[in-house]
């Protein structure tokens, strides 16, 4: 492929360290994006290729033109967008808070519409860019105790779609992924809050997410990474949610 200038959001660990990796690899230039510089510079250290550790919270509207500005003087525009940082909460729904409600929704659904307002006007110019959404099988079908998580993944989806159909026909392609349980530190924040809730053992609980996953085991990092890299590769694929969830929700 040809040489693309990339950037990683939520890229200081986990599917966003390993989607910038793969990026890497595959020959691209890669900004990376997170809170943390620590983590965003360990992640750049391991990298083939050129890097850039741009920290920034995606939360805070000045930080967009920031982010994008740092990357913009050190390569140009930005033609790869892999809008992965999120997280959820997981509360039933008589005790979700307004605090988290707004939250799930900053982080999940209002963060990757101001970054791909901000990399759409570039994209069209030159008439080729990429964007891809790192969403949730929760884009796809509710589930109890996640309301807040699930309307804000539901919503990024509706994005995504609405803004594949305006842009079909620019060289823009606009998609999202929609992991199951990932092998993950989230994963494994999330066990940790079954077991503490629930009584059982950390292991009956990993064991229980397993289960919903019809070839029994969590998906890893590398597949996540092999969706965003099919998006990256086809011109022909756009306005998807693609599931990469072991068969659990079948679209």
């Amino acid at each position: 492929m040809t040489a693309r200038t990339c950037l990683v959001t939520g890229a200081g660990r986990g599917i966003g360290g390993v989607i910038a990796a793969r990026l890497s690899a595959d020959g691209h230039r890669v900004a990376l994006n997170a809170r943390g510089r620590e983590g965003l510079e360990a992640v750049a250290g391991t990298l083939p290729g050129p890097s850039l550790a741009v920290p920034g919270d995606v939360t805070d509207p000045a930080a967009v033109d920031e982010v994008f500005g740092a990357v913009e003087r050190e390569w140009g525009p930005v033609e790869v967008l892999v809008l992965n940082a999120g997280t959820g909460v997981s509360a039933p729904l008589a005790r979700t808070t307004d605090e988290d409600w707004q939250h799930m929704l900053d982080l999940n659904l209002t963060a990757p519409f101001r970054f791909l307002r901000r990399a759409v006007p570039a994209m069209t110019e030159r008439g080729w860019g990429r964007v891809v959404v790192i969403a949730s099988v929760a884009a796809k079908r509710g589930a109890p105790y996640i309301s807040a998580y699930a309307a804000a993944k539901h919503g990024v989806l509706g994005l995504v779609r609405s803004a594949a159909a305006e842009l079909a026909g620019t060289g823009v392609t606009v998609n999202a992924i929609c992991p199951g349980y990932v092998d993950t530190p989230m994963t494994g924040h999330t066990v940790a809050g079954i077991a503490a809730k629930t009584g059982r053992t950390e292991e009956q609980a990993r064991a229980a997410l397993v289960r919903q996953q019809p070839i029994g085991r969590l998906i890893t990092t590398g597949e996540v990474a092999d969706a965003v890299d099919l998006c990256v590769r086809s011109a022909a694929i756009t306005g998807q949610g693609i599931n990469v969830d072991g068969g659990a929700v079948q679209s």
